[in-house]
């Protein structure tokens, strides 16, 4: 029988960068012939501009032609409308592509990596974290299922499971394209130190997750927890050399954040299978969100809850 233990040289694997990110040369070599920081300042703000163009069009489209449709997607309280919310990431991943290839001369698909693996271990991360998730969220204590409002129908919202899958696909591959495609290889072309082309795209990521209508505490607690989240999936990719894990990381996030557990009449719970009842507005909430702690015990049971979704994903995509 082979000795199953874990020696030396799988722990050092699996902690020291230059070891476990061997493959990340490979993923960044087609950013190598445009590394100026100038091209990756102008490529980012033209991709942002490009994005916003696109969807404040579509919106008003929308908006011209199907007016109920268009409120349903700005709140994502009804199917159609929440997929075609997320559907709209497309420009992104679009603008993204278009930069790449307008402005550093390389083709797209070069963002991916090794496409065939790509999409084989994309798989294998989705699943390896889905199946945690399933597992804590149906465990005790997580979830008080006595408190559920309402269940919808299982039949069509099975029969929706697959296009709300390709929508929240289309939303978190066009993100992984811009973040931890396009400026985790353009910005490690420059820098060869994994602490910049790690933290810097994951600074900008966690930056466009300020909502202005929060809370100073609520807005911090969710940048940090986004930051970690794509260090996580930057270290998926550094470690495969290519996006598929960490796209398979990020549709199990977000499939288990729409497709399950939401408000009823909540914004963005269109998709979700159990709602529970919408929480009311309190006269104080604004302060308490204003004046309250950043690093509470919940943040941290989130991050841990994160950090062992990584290594389910991580454990998942192991060759």
């Amino acid at each position: 029988m082979a000795d199953r233990t874990v020696g030396p040289a799988a722990m050092s694997a699996f902690f020291d960068p230059a070891r476990a990110y061997h493959r990340h040369g490979a993923f960044a070599a087609p950013a190598l012939q445009s590394p100026e920081l100038w091209r990756i300042v102008l490529g980012l703000t033209a991709i942002e501009a490009i994005f916003a163009l696109a969807i404040r069009g579509f919106d008003a489209a929308l908006d011209s032609l199907a007016p109920a449709l268009a409120i349903a997607v700005f709140e994502g309280t009804t199917p159609a409308g929440l997929m075609v919310q997320l559907a709209s990431y497309g420009f992104l991943g679009l603008a993204t592509a278009f930069v790449t290839e307008r402005l550093h001369r390389r083709p797209a698909r070069s963002l991916i990596g090794a496409r065939g693996q790509a999409l084989r271990l994309m798989t294998r991360g989705f699943l390896g974290a889905m199946a945690f998730y399933m597992v804590v969220q149906f465990m005790p204590p997580w979830s008080d299922f006595a408190a559920i409002e309402e269940i919808r129908p299982a039949g069509p919202w099975l029969l929706a499971l697959p296009l709300a899958l390709a929508a929240l696909l289309v939303q978190t591959a066009s993100e992984e394209l811009l973040y931890r495609g396009y400026l985790q290889q353009q910005i490690a072309a420059r820098f060869a130190h994994p602490a910049i082309w790690m933290v810097v795209p994951n600074l900008i990521f966690a930056s466009v997750h300020w909502n202005e209508g929060s809370g100073w505490a609520d807005n911090w607690q969710y940048v940090i927890w986004a930051f970690c989240f794509g260090l996580a999936c930057s270290d998926l990719t550094a470690r495969a050399g290519n996006l598929g894990p960490a796209i398979g990381l990020h549709l199990a996030n977000n499939a288990y954040a729409f497709l399950f557990f939401g408000e009823v009449g909540g914004l963005d719970s269109g998709l979700s299978l159990f709602l529970f009842p919408a929480t009311p507005e309190m006269p104080d909430m604004a302060g308490a969100g204003a004046n309250g702690p950043i690093l509470t015990l919940m943040l941290a049971v989130e991050l841990f809850v994160l950090a062992l979704a990584w290594l389910s994903a991580r454990l998942a995509i192991r060759r």
